[in-house]
């Protein structure tokens, strides 16, 4: 439809933000043409296969550089959790579902509360049990799909083909967004992400129609809100991001538009205040009982913007975690004061020179509105940056860019000129591409990524020293090569200190390297870290298992008992626990208590092996073989190679008579190295 204009057409140049239209009476839908190049127009089948053909063409792109995150391992971090120690992860019926939702403190995960992402790796589980290679997958996916709702937003918004395909491409390949990707906690990223861009797709359909059915897409934009939320809180910025929208649309500031936001305002504070109560369930607010005043936040802030902007363009040193400037020793570097005045000089740039231009202003708010609840005002974790928290604000940036380019394809612009920045543009997505293949590599596990992230920070990666040594210790204490322990317990040892050295306050650090000396048998020494740890923190669980465990060890009943019950209190869901619980409870001749406590460990995890190895060893010796042999079954099925589950079943096939089958259980267990036998007993199974 064509517009008259109430002064001299001029042609349109490359800057031209858009058609001005002189009608203020024009409809929703005849406003948003404003958006749109004037183009030749396509019939509207010859148009949906030219934007399935660009869609198509991104997503295998996406696919094809991020793909190799697919192979990677689990990180170590955060996913024991997510997964291991997540109460809801091996219940897939309907009560366990119901219980997923419930809001209560049950139900907050890893100090949040988003049980759509919960929903997902239960039903990965029920496929594929811990194997990493889905979860990753799924990961994966659901971005490729993202890039596809990007690129249909973005069409939607602007009108223009050229935008939406850089706006996708960008948002595909870039590596800030490789964490999200191949980081499995980071499901929660792309989940939210996609039900958040679709709720902004729906909300342009509503806002558009002009037909009586208006409001299905309002009820549509509403649970994809909702969706969003209950994958990751953070989205709780929605609303603010609609009055953006309305802001671009031109729409006519009347108390209609603030009417129609108010459901989704209040499920935002309701939400808000859920996030908030789950934060402090886990003790997620503040930063190692570091304290910042509002000045401090107000620098770290901006030196959160500036960082988040520049790695944008230039997305070079990422790191899995970024810590904290260390302002307890020595005070705040001098560079740090620098970012507020950055972040003021580009405010009154904008002022002065953009503050008209819908385009910029809208996509930088995007981009500040969507980071705004991760700056650090109020203290979440331990980092000061996160590359995952750029995932949906670069959208922003992304539309600004992908739109100036889409400037040069209007008609009366330079096509020439287009097609050269165009063929940059292309280029530069292709150099993200490989730093983002390159990045999925560095996120292979747990040793990879805090590798990666020593070299980055070798004076104050205190948390990477930390995890990195507590791998070491694991592989130290499931290794039985002697020259292998020594090499990991050294690693193990050298980085647990290091990392103590940085943060004297770590109370992990000081709970691993209990575990690495009581493994290793210097009780004395892990007994004073973990009493070091539970000083620093009197709730911290591992610290109390490990005092419990190494009482057991002592014979020290009363001390391991308290221990045990300590631990238990402190985080009841812990199948581990409760099996070394058994074991003490056994031990001390308490047998049908040990046995309720190996009903709870397999309960809560069906699938460790301690807990049915040894309530399997507790009933044999009761006498109850029958049901020991069900026991014996699953640790064999969980763990095969392991000899001494054949050689205690063997003395229940003895007991039932079956010489045979218990004689070829030894020869199993001798095979496989266990060599803690009874040779009278073999000698009697031989007669």
């Amino acid at each position: 439809m064509s517009k008259k204009s109430n002064r001299p057409q001029q042609r349109p140049t490359g800057n031209q933000q858009r058609p001005v239209a002189a009608n203020r009476n024009v409809s929703a839908q005849q406003q948003a043409t404003k958006h749109k190049a004037s183009t030749p127009l396509k019939n509207p089948s010859q148009k949906f296969i030219t934007d399935l053909l660009i869609v198509v063409g991104i997503a295998i792109a996406t696919y094809i550089f991020l793909h190799a995150c697919v192979g990677n391992q689990f990180s170590d971090w955060d996913e024991e959790g997510y997964l291991d120690k997540n109460p809801f992860l091996r219940d897939a019926s309907w009560d366990g579902i119901k219980r997923m939702f419930e809001i209560n403190k049950d139900s907050y995960i890893m100090g949040n509360y988003h049980p759509i992402t919960i929903l997902s790796y239960v039903i990965e589980y029920s496929f594929v049990r811990l194997q990493p290679w889905l979860y990753h997958l799924d990961s994966l996916l659901i971005h490729v799909l993202n890039t596809a709702v990007v690129y249909w937003f973005t069409k939607k918004l602007s009108g223009r083909t050229v935008a939406a395909a850089i706006t996708a491409l960008l948002f595909g390949l870039h590596p800030m967004h490789v964490e999200s990707v191949a980081w499995v906690p980071g499901r929660k990223d792309v989940l939210f992400g996609f039900f958040y861009i679709a709720s902004c797709i729906a909300y342009l359909y509503y806002i558009r129609a002009n037909t009586s059915k208006k409001w299905a897409p309002y009820i549509i934009c509403l649970f994809l809100y909702v969706c969003s939320v209950l994958s990751k809180p953070v989205a709780v910025t929605l609303p603010v991001i609609l009055l953006l929208i309305d802001y671009l649309e031109k729409r006519k500031w009347e108390y209609r538009i603030l009417l129609e936001k108010i459901p989704l305002f209040v499920l935002s504070i309701i939400f808000g205040l859920i996030s908030i109560r789950a934060q402090v369930a886990v003790g997620a607010l503040g930063t190692q009982n570091i304290h910042y005043n509002i000045f401090q936040k107000c620098v770290f802030a901006s030196y959160a913007l500036i960082t988040y902007l520049w790695k944008a363009v230039i997305p070079a040193g990422m790191s899995s975690f970024y810590p904290f400037p260390d302002v307890l020793h020595g005070g705040l570097a001098a560079s740090y004061y620098l970012y507020p005045v950055a972040i003021i000089s580009l405010a009154l740039l904008v002022w002065f020179f953009a503050r008209k231009n819908r385009i910029i202003i809208f996509g930088l708010l995007f981009f500040v509105i969507n980071l705004a609840l991760v700056l650090q005002f109020i203290q979440v974790g331990e980092a000061i940056i996160a590359d995952r928290y750029a995932y949906i604000s670069y959208f922003g940036l992304f539309y600004i860019a992908g739109w100036y380019i889409s400037n040069y394809f209007v008609p009366g612009a330079n096509k020439q000129l287009g097609y050269i920045i165009l063929g940059g543009a292309l280029l530069y997505s292709g150099v993200m591409g490989y730093l983002a293949n390159q990045r999925c590599k560095v996120w292979y596990d747990g040793i990879t990524m805090w590798r990666d992230e020593i070299e980055k920070h070798p004076h104050d990666a205190a948390k990477a020293y930390n995890n990195l040594g507590f791998i070491y210790f694991t592989k130290f204490s499931e290794s039985n090569n002697p020259q292998q322990n020594k090499v990991y317990y050294d690693s193990a040892y050298y980085l647990l200190k290091t990392a103590i050295s940085i943060v004297p306050e770590f109370v992990y650090s000081y709970v691993a390297l209990g575990e690495l000396e009581r493994n290793s048998g210097q009780l004395d020494s892990a007994k004073a870290n973990y009493y070091t740890a539970l000083r620093l923190d009197p709730n911290e669980p591992r610290a109390a298992l490990g005092l419990a465990i190494m009482y057991s060890m002592q014979k020290v009943v009363d001390s391991a008992g308290f221990y045990y019950q300590k631990a238990l209190s402190i985080q009841p869901f812990w199948a581990e626990a409760h099996c070394n619980y058994a074991d003490y409870l056994d031990m001390t001749n308490r047998s049908d208590s040990a046995l309720h406590e190996y009903d709870i460990a397999i309960q809560q995890d069906p699938e460790l092996f301690g807990p049915s190895l040894n309530r399997a060893g507790c009933l044999q010796r009761r006498g109850r073989c029958d049901e020991a042999m069900k026991d014996f079954e699953k640790a064999i099925e969980i763990r095969p190679d392991f000899g001494m589950t054949y050689y205690l079943r063997s003395y229940c096939y003895f007991r039932n008579g079956h010489k045979d089958l218990a004689l070829k259980d030894v020869e199993k267990a001798l095979s496989l190295g266990y060599t803690n036998v009874d040779q009278n007993y073999i000698a009697a199974l031989k007669n």
